[in-house]
């Protein structure tokens, strides 16, 4: 199962890396919300992560589906947040004001709490998709005629 979870978390995560670098390319990183995006890249990866998972075992269990879709949305959702802390603290400092500015916090806004707002927003949206797809995938305790 291991294969499959680092395999398709990996692949989750160059997919976000890239689809941010295609928005600061055309200069729409600084919209927050096509982040809404990747919850569909995250989806499909966890989605593909499951149902090649189910194809590969003979028995396949509820507990280990659920626990693959929890496990690739947590390595991709680190490796992104590790992707995005290099980008905001080492290569573009201004970019985590400028999303800041768009939310309407008064207080002290640290580039910190914008990594803090893509780990939980990865990981619940990671828990939250994993949730619905295991209950198209898993298998039905209806007995067949």
């Amino acid at each position: 199962m291991g294969k499959y979870y680092t395999t398709c978390g990996i692949g989750i995560a160059v997919a976000l890396i890239a689809y941010f670098l295609l928005t600061k390319l055309l200069g729409l990183h600084q919209y927050p919300v096509l982040s809404a995006l990747n919850g569909v890249i995250i989806g499909v990866g966890i989605f593909f992560a499951i149902k090649n998972y189910k194809r590969a075992v003979h028995d396949f269990k509820y507990q280990e589906g659920f626990q693959l879709g929890l496990f690739t949305g947590g390595i991709a959702t680190t490796l992104f947040a590790v992707f995005m802390a290099i980008y905001i603290f080492q290569i573009d400092s201004q970019f985590a004001a400028s999303i800041l500015d768009t939310w309407s916090i008064n207080f002290n806004k640290g580039s910190l709490i914008v990594i803090i707002s893509l780990v939980i927003m990865g990981f619940s949206t990671s828990f939250v998709l994993t949730l619905a797809f295991m209950q198209l995938l898993k298998e039905s305790w209806n007995p067949k005629h």
